[in-house]
């Protein structure tokens, strides 16, 4: 007994060394890789906080809304990082690569103990550690989140385990604790107790009974104060904005496409991008139909049709019901959809291929066991089909994490995959500006106004550059082409304010940065130069009211503080 003991224990840790090594082959090439402008310098390199000391690290992390997230856990990693790597950003990608093989190994043994089913525990732990479709929450340093939040799921999965196998109380308090921690790491946990109802009908076969539910009763306590507390900071911070033009049936068609989009990359992960542009009017509303009827079809299936494949049903709800906080009913952020929505969602579906691919479950589940499809000609042929799988998910992903080692390789690989994506553009634009690359800037943006002459962020883009170059009316004209295609696009009316300010024009200046506040109310830069512009008019008390109205939105600004400082020092020696 003894010696079987040792010999699985030797088995498993070979595993765990081979997904390792297996993950961080993948991975390596990042501890070269710069920040991206996209979100980083919000979450890393703009963030004076991260160098704060512990104790206002802690308070100001509980109490801030940058970034339109309620997440301080991830902000105290973020910190501890930069304690230990200060501006290296290599060591920041690192830990995230660290929790990821982590997350996989917890996987690993999360499935196996709960089915004691070795082949399945492991194709679902190798899927989720390879996917491109992940590359996305792990290389990417302001997903710390993700994997952060990743690593507290499933350490509250495997407590609650624990907790249904022995009934012990204290694996349930661990639960309770590793839950509220992956909730201050990123709300996306709210969907957790469901999960754990899921679990509670396959694999753990638990009676129904009354109990099932009281018991989820605290977790459900905990997701709703979270969720709560996240709307209210998000909708404060403006990140809701961007998806307020949408009506309620576009966002649910554009739910529909993507709950299969998601499923079309998880199958065949090409042509992967950072922000894939929301379609906004231009949704395909046949395809989103169709869409939505073959979700409800596939559902009704796999639920009723094959109920008494437990291990399906769960997959694929575990996968629908994840994916539901993030598929955009409420919209957060100009995308249609995102890889890195998937990292935990797709389990469900590694479940269901896993499990349905290599054995076929048994009644009770003590009794599951590795009993694969017969005749063995069938098991080997689907065995190396997994195989194959695998090694194509491998190879995808080493050309892909290449993509995110600058900004110039993510922005020009995400605009060649993607059409109309202004936000990228821009970023790209701002980019070859901070590099001195002003012509190839130019030569960018005239190139794509030649295809589409309407793209109001090409127009504000070379409003920007063309300021740059000293070339202050042409800037203005195409300041006014950007509004005339985007009505409500605040850097445009910005430029404009930079533009009179060129002519000495101050009120005028004055009018358009208060017109970029109005349409995006959490500008901080248009905060900043309005209330400069103010003092330079000795009309320091709407100086000073402006830095407040600033710093309610974003209380850790501090630019603003400084310059709320300076203004009430200036007025009270008048």
């Amino acid at each position: 007994m003894i010696e079987k003991i040792k010999k699985e224990n030797q088995h498993w840790f070979l595993t765990s060394i081979c997904l390792a090594a297996v993950t961080a082959a993948i991975y390596f090439p990042v501890y070269k890789f710069e920040f991206i402008s996209f979100d980083d310098h919000t979450y890393v390199t703009e963030n004076t906080n991260l160098a704060k000391g512990l104790i206002q690290s802690v308070k100001w992390a509980f109490t801030t809304n940058r970034a339109g997230n309620w997440h301080p856990l991830t902000w105290l990693s973020l910190s501890l990082d930069y304690h230990l790597f200060k501006n290296w950003a290599g060591g920041f990608h690192l830990v995230n690569v660290f929790f990821h093989i982590l997350n996989t190994l917890l996987l690993l043994y999360l499935f196996w103990f709960m089915t004691r089913a070795y082949w399945p525990a492991v194709f679902i732990a190798a899927a989720f550690a390879i996917h491109p479709l992940h590359i996305e929450s792990v290389a990417w340093v302001s997903e710390r989140k993700d994997v952060l939040s990743t690593f507290f799921w499933l350490l509250t999965m495997i407590a609650y385990v624990h907790y249904a196998k022995k009934q012990k109380i204290e694996w349930y308090a661990v639960a309770m604790i590793f839950f509220a921690m992956g909730l201050l790491a990123k709300p996306m946990l709210v969907s957790l107790p469901i999960v754990l109802l899921l679990i509670d009908y396959w694999p753990m076969e638990r009676k129904i009974s009354r109990q099932l539910i009281t018991e989820k009763i605290p977790f459900f306590m905990f997701a709703a104060v979270s969720s709560v507390i996240t709307f209210l900071v998000q909708r404060n911070f403006g990140a809701m904005s961007s998806g307020e033009s949408y009506s309620f049936i576009l966002k649910l068609y554009n739910a529909f496409i993507s709950y299969i989009t998601y499923l079309f990359k998880m199958i065949w992960p090409v042509n992967l991008a950072v922000l894939y542009p929301h379609p906004g009017s231009e949704l395909n509303k046949i395809q989103a139909i169709i869409c939505g009827a073959a979700l409800i079809a596939v559902t009704v299936f796999v639920v009723w049709v094959l109920r008494k494949h437990k291990y399906l049903t769960v997959g694929w709800l575990w996968y629908i019901l994840t994916l539901l906080p993030v598929i955009g009913i409420v919209q957060v952020g100009g995308q249609a959809y995102a890889d890195r929505y998937t990292y935990i969602p797709l389990i469900g579906i590694f479940v269901m291929v896993g499990f349905g691919a290599i054995f076929y479950s048994h009644r009770e589940h003590r009794d599951h066991r590795d009993v694969f499809f017969k005749p063995r000609g069938l098991k080997l042929t689907l065995q190396l089909i997994l195989v194959v799988i695998l090694i194509c998910w491998f190879c995808v992903s080493l050309k892909q994490v290449r993509y995110w080692k600058s900004d110039e390789e993510l922005c020009t690989r995400t605009l060649k995959v993607t059409k109309n994506n202004d936000v990228i553009l821009g970023n790209y634009i701002n980019y070859l500006i901070g590099q001195k690359r002003l012509d190839e800037a130019i030569e960018r943006t005239n190139e794509l106004l030649k295809f589409q002459p309407d793209s109001y962020q090409a127009h504000c883009n070379l409003s920007v550059i063309l300021l740059q170059k000293g070339k202050i009316d042409e800037a203005e004209k195409h300041c006014h082409l950007a509004l005339k295609y985007n009505p409500e696009l605040a850097q445009a009316y910005l430029n404009l304010a930079i533009v009179a300010r060129e002519r000495k024009d101050l009120n005028k200046a004055v009018e358009y940065y208060n017109e970029a506040i109005k349409v995006k109310r959490n500008y901080m830069d248009a905060y900043m130069c309005l209330a400069i512009t103010l003092n330079d008019l000795n009309r320091t008390d709407e100086a000073i009211k402006v830095y407040e109205e600033g710093l309610k939105i974003e209380p850790d600004n501090e630019k603003l503080q400084y310059g709320l400082y300076l203004s009430l020092k200036k007025n009270g020696a008048k």
